[in-house]
This record gives structure tokens, sequence and C-alpha cells, in this order.
């Protein structure tokens, strides 16, 4: 049996997709069905387009290709990073599986230095409002530089014109290169974005039942609970990756604790948020923080009147 996966043209795409298509192949094999999953590269405009990606994500142009080849027929599943998709749902597809997650920190590379030893004034790349905003909140000092390209690209900034850049940890994980990281910034100094560190697989709610329950058995349920949270707040905020908006949920004994940041561009102001409750109360213990940081005022926090 043969299925198509969609992914992103990116070495990092394709990476995440190749561990995805790995782990359906063990999957089947465990369930007595030899399955070959073939990599389907879809170019996204995100992919195409020489512009800062600041806002991208939150229209969700690099989902809606993928979505896109999936309702053509093109490829029968699509393997996203969950935190560049839209917190709507799509009426027509279905949200099959949140494997288990990665590491959810940000990293810093530098020439050696972690983020409180780097020289007054030190240059730091990012494309990310929420990375600046929590980086200056640590270090004001810093002068913060645009960002993008793919991870060679920016690696190969530090040293030259920057002093450091900062990357998810997860992407650099998956690619084999987190040694490169000098420092994983700890929630505590940088709350990861909503979903950091995660995938989503999406399928048609009509795929087919040889192969769908496969894919269905990739979900991993804490996982699930915690980017439902964050999901959730960032739904209630009506924000994308263009706010500096930081969440991060946990799972234990079915218990979920979930803590939430707001931090203003010039990193001097902040608003945070925590809240413990049932995992199976996900969508609604991350609404509540929500609200309640909005009627703490967070939306002048993200630039609205």
């Amino acid at each position: 049996m043969k299925i198509r996966l969609g992914t992103r043209a990116s070495l990092l795409a394709r990476t995440q997709s190749g561990m995805v298509a790995d782990a359906l192949v063990a999957s089947a094999r465990e369930r007595g069905v030899e399955l070959e999953v073939e990599l389907v590269e879809i170019t996204t405009h995100g992919d195409t387009s020489r512009g800062s990606l600041v806002g991208l994500s939150e229209v969700g142009v690099f989902v809606a290709a993928l979505r896109e080849g999936v309702l053509s027929g093109e490829c029968d599943l699509a393997v996203h990073s969950l935190k560049d998709m839209p917190t709507q749902e799509h009426p027509e597809m279905e949200l099959a599986a949140v494997p288990v997650r990665e590491d959810v920190r940000d990293a810093l590379c530098t020439t050696g230095l972690g983020l409180r030893e780097l020289p007054e004034g030190a240059k730091i790349g990012t494309g990310s409002p929420r990375r600046e905003a929590q980086l200056l909140a640590v270090r004001p000092d810093l002068s913060i530089q645009p960002l993008r390209g793919n991870v060679d690209t920016r690696l190969g900034r530090v040293g030259d014109d920057l002093d450091g850049v900062v990357l998810a940890a997860a992407g650099l994980s998956r690619l084999g290169r987190l040694g490169e990281a000098t420092e994983l910034i700890e929630p505590a100094d940088m709350m990861p974005a909503p979903g950091q560190g995660a995938l989503a697989i999406e399928m048609l709610p009509t795929a087919d039942p040889e192969w769908a329950h496969i894919v269905r058995s990739l979900d991993d349920g804490p996982t699930r609970a915690a980017v439902t949270a964050e999901r959730a707040l960032l739904a209630v905020m009506d924000a994308g990756c263009s706010a500096p908006i930081g969440a991060y949920a946990t799972v234990t004994d079915g218990r979920l604790d979930f803590r939430a940041r707001i931090v203003d561009g010039a990193g001097t102001l902040a608003l945070n948020e925590s809240v413990r409750g049932p995992a199976s109360e996900a969508a609604a213990l991350g609404r509540s923080v929500g609200w309640t940081l909005l009627g703490r005022g967070a939306a002048r926090l993200m630039g609205r009147n």
C-alpha cells in the first residue's frame, strides 16, 4: 500500500516529513501492513517570497498550498509545523495526528557567549517579534536585526555581520544540528510560540480507512492537549506570528499546566498568566487565559488601540 505525503520543499520540512513517513511505516508494520510513503514536494508562497516572513504564517501561506495539494488529490496527507497553522480549523480537513512534541525552547547560536554574556549592543538576528520582545526584556541593550533564510543561511551570519541568531531548538534537533546552539533559552526568559516544536498531520476525513487509522495512531494525547490550550489562547487573542505572544502547556497525569506571556515590542512591559486544570478541558483553559490577558490590557501591548 502506498500513500503520498505533501511537504514543503525546504530541507527542514523534508526532514520533518521524512520522520513522519518513517513513523507511519513503523506503525503500519506493527499492524502487519506494508506501507510505502512517497514525499510530494509542494512549493508555498512563503518559500519563494524574498520579503519578511512576519505575518505570513498568521494567514497560513505555509499551510494553504499543502492543504490545496490534499484537496486536489495531489497528495493524500500533509505535514505542517503546527505553529504555522491558522487557529481556525479547515472545514474540509481533519487534524488527524499531533505526534510527540520536540523541544519547545528557542536556541541562541553565537560564537560561544550566552545571552547574558554577550557584549553590550551585540547584534542578534531574528525574524520573530516574540523573540525580539523577549530578548529585549532580558537584554534591552541588544541590537535586534532582521533575519530570514534557511538554517544554513542564518547560522552562516554568526560571526560575520551578526553576533548571534535565535532559532527553534526543535528544528536544529531534527536536522541533527542542536550541537550548534550555544544556549537553549528556558521559558522563564523566552516563552515559546504557541505550538512550537510540534508537527501536525492533516488529511481528508474521508481518507481510505485502510491507512487512515495508521495516520491517527501517531497522535499523542498529552501533546495534542498542550497545543490545544496554546492555540485556543491564540484564537482568543486574534493573533498570529506577528504578535509577541508566548505560550507553553505541559500535561502530567492528566493535569495541564499552562503559562502565557505577552510582551510589548520594546520589551519593557509584560503580562503573565497561568492556569492549571484537567487536560480534557485544554481548550477552555486556553481561552480563559486569553480572556484574562485581554482584560488586563494585552491588546495595548500588541499595538492595538
